[in-house]
């Protein structure tokens, strides 16, 4: 994988792609385009006040985190295409964000165990010069397996629901108490690729 220090060699007008976010997993996602990018870790606010739908609101803050990117940029700077995301885990209309605490993750684990819900993931590529703009999202149905409170207790203590969206991860262990999903694997990853790649061509890059 590269590293932030082998990518900070090379001058920023030859990045293609910046990438407005810290998640280590949506980093090695945007690595697979083959494209060079470099990594500008945004510290927007992520609430939201007024009632907006799940698919309004990962648009909100994709958008939200891209140009909190592109306003931290110097001018001799912006160069490229900033990319933003977020990503919801939705069940019984109820967005699950990240966990506070244990009994979070217990809670939401707990309801989806045996059930259906919906993950929204959103983007937004913004043009570091121009300011121009291209948003949508993407929706994936995920069936989770019914699971015993000790399956449940014995998964959190992992660790790896700590920070994730709907207290689970399906590229890691979490994967264990995914039975199937209706619709793209990236969305619920947190970074929908072949979406991303559409995207990019209204801003004339090809990923292939």
């Amino acid at each position: 994988m590269i590293t932030n220090e082998e990518l900070l060699i090379v001058p920023m007008a030859a990045h293609q792609l910046i990438l407005a976010s810290s998640s280590p997993r949506r980093q090695e996602l945007i690595q697979s385009f083959g494209l060079p990018y470099i990594i500008r870790v945004s510290d927007a606010d992520e609430t939201v006040e007024q009632k907006i739908t799940p698919s309004e609101f990962v648009e909100v803050l994709s958008l939200r985190k891209a140009a909190t990117v592109r306003e931290m940029l110097e001018a001799s700077d912006k160069h490229g295409i900033i990319i933003g995301s977020d990503t919801v885990v939705v069940y019984n209309d109820e967005v699950l964000g990240k966990p506070v605490d244990e009994e979070d993750a217990f809670r939401m684990l707990k309801a989806m165990q045996g059930q259906t819900h919906q993950v929204f993931s959103g983007v937004a590529c913004v043009d570091a010069e121009t300011g121009k703009q291209v948003v949508s999202h993407s929706v994936t149905n995920v069936h989770m397996k019914a699971m015993s409170d000790e399956q449940i207790r014995r998964y959190i203590a992992t660790g790896e629901p700590r920070d994730k969206a709907g207290s689970y991860a399906i590229q890691g262990i979490g994967a264990t108490i995914i039975s199937g999903i209706e619709g793209d694997y990236f969305t619920v990853v947190g970074l929908p690729l072949s979406l991303l790649s559409d995207m990019l061509l209204e801003f004339n890059i090809q990923v292939l």
